[in-house]
């Protein structure tokens, strides 16, 4: 990785946000962000790419040259290691993250976390891996937690089934907890939630005695979300065990309104941005508060939220590239961010997807769905790619 002298936090700094990239790049990114922009495109585009995919037109190369390349780092951990070097020589380490979505059988489990075991081992190889990440979901089938979550008796073959989602989750944080690699464990849909952070807890409380290694997600556009975090660490304080926290929003808010609107009962999502944004931000302040004995992973595209963390690091005196405090940002978004951090010296870490095309395209639009639910995120996106191309320009005369 590239010594950098840390600079002053500049989040409108694009010669500092985009060096790595070229104006073709800019250019390319400019139009994507345009077309996620529009709601109705993507309402209508995510059907009509399903169904040709499904039938066999050829696409995936126009997919693999915008959306996928924008936002995945290959199909396969050896197609990544150009994309995580690059984002190195910014001070910026990896999260690489197999992101396909929607297998249920119990070979496609196997696979899934024979992969998540692989990325381990690269990041034992490689510096610039600084996490490790999986979905719940991806390791066992979505319908056994809801099953366990609606406090329902399972079966036997139930029991032994939800046993070997339980391995494959233990499976993985042991091999983290051998190569000293953090893990972040996915947050999902609240009606599976609560059975996924009895699985963190129990990870966490069998791997976390020195330190944070094994991270829980606190979403916390959820209201009861801030309450969860004190109570798991309160918890860990009387267990002795380190907290690992990874703190985002969340990313399923409109299925999580319909559903409790479909079903009549009260929607778990705060009940507006504001409160969302005020407990998130709390949250920074109390894991800090407790830094010793909490790990913090801020994933945020919020610029607030980002200075926020750094500042309060400033004014305590935590210096700023402490192993406890990471902060966090998908590839392809926010490069004003997660650069200009890494610029002055705070330790950041980029989501990277990658798997095949086809098979991480479920990803890719929830993505894209979720930016289009974001106020203002691809207009920011938009305009600081254009700050940088006509900065380029000016210098250039």
């Amino acid at each position: 990785m590239d010594t950098i002298s840390p600079l002053k936090l500049d989040f409108n700094n694009t010669e500092i946000a985009f060096k790595g990239k070229s104006d073709k790049d800019l250019n390319k990114a400019y139009w994507l962000f345009k077309m996620v922009a529009s709601n109705a495109l993507i309402k209508i585009g995510t059907p009509i790419t399903n169904f040709s995919l499904n039938i066999g037109l050829p696409i995936q190369g126009i997919i693999r040259n915008t959306i996928y390349r924008q936002f995945c780092g290959g199909e396969s951990i050896e197609d990544c290691s150009r994309a995580i070097a690059e984002l190195g020589h910014g001070n910026v380490t990896t999260i690489l993250d197999y992101s396909v979505e929607g297998e249920e059988s119990e070979e496609s489990f196997d696979a899934t976390c024979n992969e998540i075991l692989r990325t381990v081992e690269s990041a034992k190889q490689n510096s610039l891996i600084s996490f490790c990440v999986f979905k719940p979901t991806g390791l066992g089938r979505f319908d056994l937690l809801a099953k366990i979550d609606a406090k329902q008796t399972l079966t036997a073959e139930e029991q032994a089934e939800y046993q070997r989602l339980w391995n494959r989750c233990d499976q993985i944080c042991q091999a983290c907890h051998a190569a000293g690699i953090r893990v972040l464990i996915d947050a999902e849909h609240s009606w599976i939630q609560d059975t996924i952070d009895d699985i963190a807890r129990e990870m966490m409380e069998k791997y976390n005695q020195e330190k944070p290694i094994v991270y829980n997600t606190y979403q916390l556009y959820r209201a009861d979300k801030l309450a969860s975090l004190k109570a798991d660490f309160a918890y860990a304080k009387t267990q002795n065990f380190h907290l690992g926290a990874k703190i985002v929003r969340g990313a399923y808010m409109e299925i999580e309104r319909e559903r409790a609107k479909e079903n009549g009962y009260p929607s778990p999502i705060q009940p507006n941005k504001k409160a969302s944004d005020t407990d998130y931000n709390d949250a920074i302040y109390f894991i800090l508060d407790n830094i010793d004995q909490i790990g913090l992973m801020a994933g945020t595209h919020n610029e607030e939220s980002c200075r926020i963390l750094a500042e309060e690091m400033e004014r305590r005196n935590i210096p700023h590239n402490l192993p406890n405090v990471f902060f966090a940002q998908l590839l392809g978004m926010s490069d004003n961010l997660s650069f200009n951090l890494g610029a002055a010296g705070y330790n950041v870490a980029k989501y990277m997807p990658y798997g095949p095309v086809k098979a991480v395209m479920p990803y890719l639009f929830r993505r894209a769905q979720e930016n289009t639910s974001v106020g203002g995120q691809t207009g920011r996106e938009l305009s600081l790619i254009m700050k940088e191309l006509k900065r380029r320009k000016a210098s250039k005369k």
